[in-house]
């Protein structure tokens, strides 16, 4: 009398390692979701600073980390809780009461299971592509969500025996095409900069973000030059007080000098917060309470991103001349 064969250990724990790298991946993305919404700095900045990149706090600043006006790590939290959905749900069904429904969950959730960690491979490692020729930084927790996609996808595949190998691959060929059809869509016009309706205006050139920033002038080289109506506005925050604070590797900090010029720029109040930037001043941002850059310090109070020249006028009772060269491009 033959004994039955036992299954391979790996088809005994796959639900549970991808269940376990699931949730990981979901408290990463939720913390960096967090922090995109309040506006603060990622843990890894300062250890990627001190190794010479800009760190994820760049990754988080650029118009990447937005995808439908939400923080793309909000999508990447629900992504994660779906997979640990998947692989731990059919676990909490007794398979000695209900057999068929645990059998049933589990072909259906193989299959999801196995779709969604190939669209999520596909999709980190698009986003690979952004990170080493667009982006042009290094992220701990993007190079770890990666790592947790492909992980994730190669446990799906050898974690079960596939019955039909052919139509599995046909599903991973279609999954993957759809996602890098829709990641090529959502990010095409990204870095393009395109008229807002400041009538006359003109979008600020950011084709300096494809270069490294460079410290020792204070991140990427100013290219704008200013207009009588900046310059006075810069002088009137000045006057009453208002203070900028920038990090150099900030890409957002970069598009905030561009609306201002390179004349204006020097008749601002602006603090350098980055230890290794230009006359950096670190503590005097830590002692402000700021968390995410730009951000300006008005009326004794601290505001967090990119504004216009016009709501630095209308926030600081400005009076002179509106008739400002540049505007944002929109994402």
């Amino acid at each position: 009398m033959s004994r039955r064969r036992s299954a391979p250990w790996i088809h005994r724990w796959s639900r549970q390692l991808i269940g376990a790298i699931a949730a990981v991946g979901a408290l990463l993305t939720a913390y960096l979701t967090i922090v995109k919404l309040t506006g603060g700095t990622a843990a890894c900045t300062a250890s990627a600073a001190a190794s010479g990149a800009s760190g994820c706090n760049d990754v988080l600043s650029s118009p990447y980390a937005t995808v439908f006006g939400l923080p793309l790590a909000l999508f990447g939290f629900l992504a994660y809780a779906s997979m640990a959905t998947f692989a731990l749900a059919p676990l909490a069904v007794n398979v000695q009461q209900q057999k068929e429904l645990r059998s049933k969950l589990e072909d259906w959730t193989w299959l999801l299971l196995f779709a969604g960690a190939t669209a999520m491979t596909i999709f980190s490692g698009y986003l690979m592509y952004l990170l080493a020729f667009q982006i042009k930084t290094v992220c701990l927790y993007c190079i770890g969500s990666a790592l947790f996609s492909l992980s994730m996808l190669v446990l799906t595949f050898i974690g079960r025996s596939w019955e039909d190998a052919g139509q599995l691959f046909f599903v991973g060929i279609i999954v993957g095409m759809v996602t890098l059809i829709s990641a090529l869509g959502v990010y095409a016009n990204v870095g393009k900069p395109i008229a807002t309706a400041a009538e006359g205006a003109t979008p600020i050139p950011i084709t300096a973000l494809n270069e490294t920033p460079r410290p020792e002038i204070g991140g990427w080289e100013i290219t704008t030059t200013s207009g009588e109506a900046e310059i006075a506005l810069a002088r009137h925050l000045k006057q009453v007080g208002a203070k900028a604070f920038f990090a150099y590797w900030c890409p957002h900090c970069y598009e905030q000098k561009q609306l201002f010029g390179k004349e204006a720029l020097s008749e601002l109040n602006a603090i350098e917060c980055a230890a290794d930037g230009k006359n950096g001043q670190p503590q005097v941002c830590a002692e402000a309470g700021v968390k995410g850059f730009p951000s300006w310090q008005i009326n004794g109070e601290l505001t967090s991103g990119t504004k216009t020249l016009e709501e630095l006028a209308d926030l600081t009772g400005y009076q002179g001349l509106r008739n400002f060269k540049y505007t944002l491009p929109t994402r």
